[in-house]
């Protein structure tokens, strides 16, 4: 890395240096393009029980106002006085005793207006504004776009911007591969991704198209993808309008390809055994994945004859997929689903452990863990 250069973190790395700030009670700010997952990562934080039972307060700073964060000001007439009623956005004492954690998210923080900046400076120095005061156990996080991503942003203020600690997020592949997963994006789009990193993010800031690849709005092509009550031409457009044309091009190919293959299902119940060698690798990893979904999905409903499924699929695996590809969608369906596999029970499981036995170590040590 050249000293010209910021360093920059993954979306795991991001959340254990977060977990890190939250426990020193320090402010972090989140910086990256648009659609990489920021505000995902706060929710996610909260979600996974890190926190123990956690609230997140989601403000949305660039569509407040000074007196959103400050209050306003009236007359007390029992003083004979200017006090100042709290804004209703911030937690208050009695609803930050219901929890553990209560994360206060200020996103688009550096695209608010220099005012409203300024009020949230008192907030993050001092922990509170007016009469109010955030209680001990609120914890902030800020995120925003840089200036260089053709956003609206105002350059924050020195004193502000000294107030946190700051991480530069980048567009990470096996990050968003477990987001993936673990959020049912639908197998094409993460057998494309798997075939074609680069597509992930195409953002170009010297660019003018007005649709991009992010990993935003892939999540909104899964969507499409799951809507039956789309026709063809519609589906085209509204994908070409989310990643833009090029790399939908690209993913419509992907998916004709896919529609020919076989059914995960039948695999799974051992009708289908072999496929044809002329099969591009977009589609066999988008079957792959596919695969591992419907095999974590009947795990979940049938755990007693889950065993023979597994069997079906790994004997599929290693009889017509190369080393890496099988060695990925064991590790899809063990590690990262979490599939219980019981070994005596797999009469192809000898045969894996010769041939994959560094990484059954690997996927059983993950496993216990």
């Amino acid at each position: 890395m050249s000293i010209t250069e910021h360093r920059t973190v993954t979306s795991e790395g991001a959340r254990r240096s977060i977990i890190k700030a939250f426990a020193k009670k320090r402010p972090l700010f989140l910086w990256g393009p648009m659609g990489i997952g920021k505000s995902e990562l706060a929710q996610g934080l909260v979600d996974s029980g890190e926190l123990g039972n956690a609230l997140l307060i989601d403000l949305r700073m660039a569509l407040m106002e000074p007196t959103d964060i400050k209050g306003i000001p009236f007359y007390n007439k029992d003083s004979g006085t200017m006090d100042w009623a709290p804004p209703v956005d911030l937690p208050s004492t009695e609803l930050a005793k219901q929890y553990d954690t209560v994360v206060l998210f200020l996103d688009e923080l550096n695209s608010a207006p220099p005012s409203t900046q300024a009020a949230a400076y008192q907030l993050v120095l001092n922990r509170r504004v007016g009469n109010y005061a955030l209680p001990e156990n609120v914890v902030m996080i800020a995120a925003g776009n840089r200036e260089t991503d053709k956003g609206v942003v105002y350059r924050m203020p020195a004193p502000l911007a000294n107030r946190f600690l700051h991480l530069e997020m980048r567009v990470d592949y096996d990050s968003w591969l477990n987001w993936a997963v673990n959020n049912n994006i639908h197998s094409d789009v993460i057998g494309h991704i798997t075939v074609h990193k680069q597509d992930l993010f195409d953002f170009d800031p010297k660019g003018s198209s007005r649709a991009f690849a992010t990993p935003r709005s892939w999540t909104f092509v899964s969507e499409l993808i799951n809507d039956d009550d789309l026709d063809d031409e519609t589906f085209t457009d509204l994908v070409s309008g989310a990643i833009g044309e090029g790399i939908a091009v690209k993913f419509m190919a992907t998916r004709k390809a896919r529609n020919k293959l076989p059914n995960p299902t039948d695999i799974l119940d051992g009708k289908v055994k072999t496929l044809d060698k002329h099969v591009e690798m977009s589609g066999r990893y988008s079957l792959t994945m596919s695969m591992c979904f419907e095999l974590r999905e009947r795990a979940l409903k049938n755990k007693a004859g889950a065993q023979k499924y597994i069997e079906n699929f790994l004997r599929f695996m290693m009889d017509n997929f190369d080393a890496e590809l099988t060695v990925m969608g064991a590790q899809t369906a063990i590690v990262r689903y979490g599939i219980n596999v019981k070994p005596k029970e797999l009469p192809s499981f000898n045969e894996f452990h010769e041939r994959f036995g560094k990484y059954i170590r690997k996927a059983r040590s993950m496993d216990e863990k």
